[in-house]
């Protein structure tokens, strides 16, 4: 485990997700994605889960056509859902949506980070521009918030986890990933990252992967920070012969060096029953309970079918004892290498216009 520090005075910081959620942000589904070939499964999830957060949340949904959506979805149109057509290449929102961060003077500001699709593996043209698309509407943000442009440097949102209180958590294998930021060298990647985000404290863990996550190692795949004092993680499986055992438990090393140093209550989640894709069948995904989403009275977390799923709805009642846990069946997600985390991101109340 790396812990940077930065005696610089950040003059904002990252907003975390337990803070009050005005609105989702979901990019949806269409037939010239990388969904094509399942259009109408990873459909029905995305109904199943827009609907969900229209239950606690409004909704700004981005998409190439309105046709697409459900009519069960659109009816909220103009009363808790915004839909806004723009071209997009797929539909991972938390790593190309906008970071929200609150600054010292009490303003907020919209930042806009470059994307290039976790290091240029997959197209990116059209969702490297949907923030600045967003950030052109009118009607969706407050008058006075602040939009910052960052293109320079690659990050996404799955990448990182804010305490709201100066530390920020991340992993190595994604932020010092070469096709990311070639050009600088880890220290000052590490610097830019704690003076952008408002971060005294760098967390960078050096352990925990899964297999077929195309993100390098995101954070939200692994561990997930719950409130100031609560970490839940992924735990090692049992089978010392499984894949990910030496690796999470590694992983767990750190935590707990962490969590001694700092206080912190940390919090087991289930290893998920392996998931392995229909067409290569050895071919394992990266099927994960850590890739939650925080809601203001709610945790969605994804579901897989097993039973292991059960078990993870218990451990995130002991991280979020006040909220409803809701499970969403994920299956169709994962079969994309990503989950219910990765398909969102959470815009807080103070940054939205007043209705």
């Amino acid at each position: 485990m790396i812990v940077y520090k930065t005696n610089s005075n950040p003059t904002s910081i990252l907003i975390p997700e337990w803070e009050h959620v005005g609105a989702v942000l979901l990019s949806w589904p269409h037939k010239d994605s990388d969904w094509a070939y399942m259009l109408d499964e990873v459909t029905q999830c995305f109904e199943h889960l827009a609907l969900t957060i229209l239950n606690h949340s409004n909704l700004i949904i981005v998409t190439p056509s309105k046709e697409i959506i459900p009519q069960s979805v659109t009816r909220f149109e103009g009363e808790k859902l915004r839909i806004v057509i723009m071209p997009t290449n797929d539909t991972w929102a938390r790593d190309f949506g906008p970071l929200s961060l609150k600054n010292n003077d009490g303003s907020y500001s919209l930042v806009d980070f470059g994307f290039n699709a976790w290091g240029l593996k997959f197209a990116s043209c059209y969702d490297n521009k949907i923030c600045r698309n967003l950030f052109a509407q009118k009607g969706i943000w407050d008058k006075d918030i602040k939009t910052v442009s960052r293109l320079g440097f690659i990050l996404e949102g799955g990448a990182i986890e804010s305490n709201g209180c100066g530390t920020i958590l991340t992993t190595a294998s994604c932020i010092f990933e070469a096709n990311r930021n070639p050009e600088l060298s880890n220290e000052e990647i590490c610097q830019i990252l704690c003076d952008e985000l408002g971060a005294k404290n760098l967390i960078v863990l050096q352990h925990g992967s899964l297999k077929g996550d195309d993100t390098d190692g995101h954070i939200d795949t692994l561990v997930r920070i719950c409130d100031q004092n609560t970490i839940a993680y992924v735990q090692a499986p049992i089978d010392t012969s499984d894949e990910h055992f030496e690796e999470l438990k590694l992983m767990e090393k750190e935590l707990k060096e962490w969590a001694a140093k700092d206080h912190l209550k940390l919090i087991p989640l289930p290893m998920a029953e392996p998931v392995y894709d229909e067409d290569e069948l050895n071919y394992r995904l990266p099927a994960t309970y850590a890739n939650f989403l925080i809601l203001n009275d709610a945790v969605l977390f994804p579901t897989y079918s097993s039973p292991k799923d059960k078990e993870a709805e218990k451990a995130l009642r002991k991280c979020f004892p006040s909220h409803k846990i809701i499970g969403i069946e994920c299956s169709a997600l994962i079969r994309q290498h990503g989950s219910l985390h990765c398909v969102t991101m959470q815009i807080p109340s103070p940054l939205l216009k007043d209705k």
